[in-house]
């Protein structure tokens, strides 16, 4: 065996390893949520408010408040995420300042959590006095997933084939018509990539709600944006850390885990298949 034979060989076996080893935490990791919390699922504990302190009862108010969260963010997010990458894309200038604003961008998307709280506690809850409400926690979640879209959508965009541009320029179309036209329908599926990520992020998300969003405990679901809500990620942490009675607490947290996992990976599963079928019929 020749040494790039031996070198061929040696990258796919690291590569195989590394994907066993990824598939095998993996598969782990959702057996000790899941065993754990599917057993307490049933139609009660996902209509029912939580009863008792918490010790019994479901978990409707959060299930509700994170539905409200996650859709109300990636509502304000995304289409101010799609033009800022249209921008970045087509019409920055001059060149310097546009790599000063990818620094800046790629900056954000490594920022932990926790600072995008204290953000939204001192600009929104503060500074414009929304409070803790729906509606300061939508804003907080929404400039926390905003980097994450424009950086899916700009990549997406600069993946279009440059080929498709000039022969849209050649037939007389501006500039304005080829990116409508022609670059966001082609990318739209890597876009969806994005914000599917980004819906993942913002769902399970504890540190920028509970200061600007979440409350410990409610029997009532949110009527307006300016109400306090419960929200899923923020529920765990409750029961697992402000809790008295950890013996019927910890069985209630672990069905909510699975709760969130499992929403997750349905949001993640249906935008998958959108995105198949947006690729199929663009090949037809």
């Amino acid at each position: 065996m020749n040494i790039h034979r031996f070198g061929d060989y040696a990258g796919k076996t690291l590569v195989t390893s590394m994907f066993i080893i990824t598939i095998v935490a993996l598969a782990f990791f959702l057996y000790a949520i899941l065993s754990r919390g599917v057993g307490v699922i049933s139609w009660q504990f996902l209509t029912e408010a939580p009863l008792n302190g918490m010790t019994e009862g479901g978990i409707f108010p959060a299930l509700v408040g994170t539905f409200w969260l996650t859709i109300l963010s990636i509502v304000i997010a995304l289409p101010l995420g799609i033009f800022c990458a249209i921008y970045l894309y087509a019409y920055g200038k001059p060149m310097w300042f546009v790599n000063v604003v990818k620094l800046a961008i790629n900056t954000l998307v490594g920022i932990p959590s926790i600072i995008y709280g204290l953000f939204g506690m001192a600009v929104f809850v503060n500074m414009l006095s929304f409070e803790v409400s729906l509606l300061s926690g939508a804003l907080t979640l929404a400039i926390l997933a905003l980097p994450l879209i424009i950086i899916a959508s700009e990549e997406a965009m600069q993946s279009v084939p440059k080929d498709f541009c000039d022969a849209s320029y050649a037939l007389g179309a501006s500039q304005g018509k080829t990116i409508t036209r022609i670059v966001l329908p082609t990318a739209m599926p890597n876009i969806l990539t994005g914000a599917i990520i980004s819906i993942g992020r913002v769902a399970g998300e504890t540190a920028p709600i509970m200061f600007t969003a979440a409350t410990f405990y409610s029997r009532r679901l949110p009527q307006s944006l300016s109400d306090e809500v419960m929200a899923l990620p923020y529920h765990i942490f409750a029961l697992m850390t402000e809790g008295s009675n950890s013996a019927k607490q910890i069985p209630i947290a672990y069905g909510t885990a699975s709760v969130l996992l499992l929403m997750v990976l349905g949001v993640s599963s249906i935008a998958i298949i959108i995105r198949y079928n947006l690729r199929r019929k663009k090949q037809w």
